[in-house]
């Protein structure tokens, strides 16, 4: 009770309005002041006093006299923090400046007398020429126009394919102050930057190479008339596709084995300049779910490997077998490996060899690695290639309109390479190829032969390998959730 009198004295003390706070405040010495004394008080008190204050046992006691403590130093804090200064007590001080405002007729005097120049950008649009391209960039200057026709290196604007962006910074007269654009020859080419600027009067055109972004691509599509319709569908580009038939190719007859429903997956890269698309590069994964059986195969290139990367199943294994089934990309088999009566003799006789019916014009591949062994006309042959293989095979290809250029025998030829093209010449009724394949100049048929495969990859690689295929992989997964029969295009 001698507290609560005390706390109630305390609260008492003067407190008025805000106008007379600041004056009739209670000071630190006063607020302690009147702690202490209430503590001294209670110190002093009777026995009795304090038997009720704090309690009779020691217990009780200890836990009364922290309590009472505590609340004296909260007390105590309390009266003590409001003593900073008052921001009604801070002085103010008033600040004018006068600011002299701009001249807008000076402004516009400025801008008139200045030189002024405007950038535009345009895509090449299909028939466009380089009139009407620079009719479009604003530009209005027959110096320009007769440089870049006549530059080497500015000439180039004038190859430009549709859908190219071109910039152009050109005067209020629509002189030519710089023009950019970006080339590319093609996917094994380098990017490059064509740059015409004019500097001192003259315009000069350099080119540069572009630092370009590189992007992974994943796409899939199914096969409902052909390859490249299911490719376009899917919006993928050409080059993309004819990749995929190389791929495949050694498994997969896309002239012939192709059905309505077939699906394929593909993992690609593309690159890219300043977010515009520029071209595609190789393909890095394949699969293709030809009727019951899956193909699979991953590109893989060891940088601290001499020899060149390659296609490779899922098992490390080469998918590059020695010898493409079929010469031709695209074609349909007119005449197979069997008994038949000749065309034109009307006699039967063994046909020992493989007719596919193509386009006059058409590419002919060599169907495997080797050396040229004859090249020239040949009786009912006609324009014929024979390429000597390793071990004892040999290739032979007939018809021929001609020849590709500096074909010759000894030369060495890869596989894939155009050996020359489809044509009628010989014993033929209309345009094919006469593909034989021999085996100790015996001739076998190609489309049923065992072809071996290229070799495997070392021990030490194969850890990293292990890596791509399992990324790719994933990507696989993700474009086909359900993975059911499948099996390596090895096998």
């Amino acid at each position: 009770m001698l507290f609560l009198f005390y706390f109630q004295r305390l609260l008492s003390l003067p407190c008025t309005n805000n106008s007379q706070h600041r004056k009739e405040k209670l000071s630190k010495r006063q607020i302690l002041t009147y702690c202490m004394f209430t503590l001294n008080k209670l110190l002093s008190a009777g026995s009795s006093s304090k038997k009720l204050l704090l309690g009779s046992s020691r217990k009780t006691r200890v836990i009364s006299g922290s309590a009472l403590l505590l609340a004296v130093c909260a007390f105590g804090a309390a009266g003590v923090a409001p003593m900073a200064p008052d921001a009604d007590d801070l002085p103010i001080k008033s600040i004018t400046q006068e600011l002299a405002l701009p001249q807008l007729a000076d402004q516009i005097a400025a801008l008139e007398n200045s030189q002024q120049n405007y950038i535009s950008e345009e895509r090449v649009r299909s028939g466009d020429t380089l009139a009407t391209l620079l009719d479009r960039l604003g530009v209005d200057d027959n110096e320009a126009a007769s440089f870049i026709k006549s530059d080497p290196i500015a000439r180039n604007v004038m190859q430009l394919k549709a859908g190219k962006r071109v910039q152009a910074q050109t005067s209020e007269d629509g002189e030519l102050n710089w023009l950019s654009s970006t080339i590319s020859s093609g996917r094994n080419e380098a990017v490059r930057n064509i740059l015409i600027t004019r500097e001192g009067g003259k315009l000069k055109a350099v080119e540069a190479p572009v630092a370009m972004e590189r992007r992974i691509e994943m796409r899939s599509g199914t096969i409902k008339s052909s390859l490249f319709a299911a490719t376009d569908a899917a919006q993928i580009p050409d080059n993309i596709a004819s990749q995929i038939v190389d791929m495949f190719s050694t498994d997969i007859d896309f002239g012939s084995d192709l059905r309505r429903g077939d699906r394929f997956n593909i993992v690609y890269e593309t690159f890219w300049q300043n977010g515009e698309y520029v071209h595609a590069g190789r393909v890095l994964a394949g699969e293709f779910m030809n009727g019951p059986a899956t193909y699979q195969s991953v590109w893989f290139e060891d940088p601290s490997s001499a020899q060149s990367g390659g296609y490779y199943g899922f098992d490390g294994k080469s998918l590059k077998k020695a010898f493409l089934k079929s010469p031709l990309e695209f074609t349909r088999i007119s005449s197979g490996f069997s008994l038949r009566k000749h065309p034109i003799s009307g006699l039967w006789k063994a046909h020992k060899g493989v007719d596919f019916a193509a386009a006059s014009g058409t590419p002919i591949r060599a169907a495997g690695d080797g050396t040229i062994d004859f090249a020239g006309k040949q009786g009912g042959y006609g324009n014929v290639v024979v390429i000597k293989h390793w071990s004892n095979y040999s290739t032979a290809y007939a018809h021929m309109s001609r020849f590709a250029t500096n074909l010759r025998k000894g030369a060495k030829v890869s596989q894939g390479q155009v050996i020359g093209y489809v044509g009628t010449t010989g014993w033929s009724t209309g345009p094919h190829l006469h593909y034989e394949f021999r085996v100790n100049n015996e001739a076998r048929n190609p489309m049923t032969v065992d072809i071996p495969n290229a070799q495997p990859l070392a021990a030490a690689q194969m850890q990293r390998f292990r890596a791509v295929a399992s990324d790719m992989s994933h990507r696989f997964a993700l474009l086909t959730p359900e993975n059911n029969n499948v099996r390596l295009a090895s096998k």
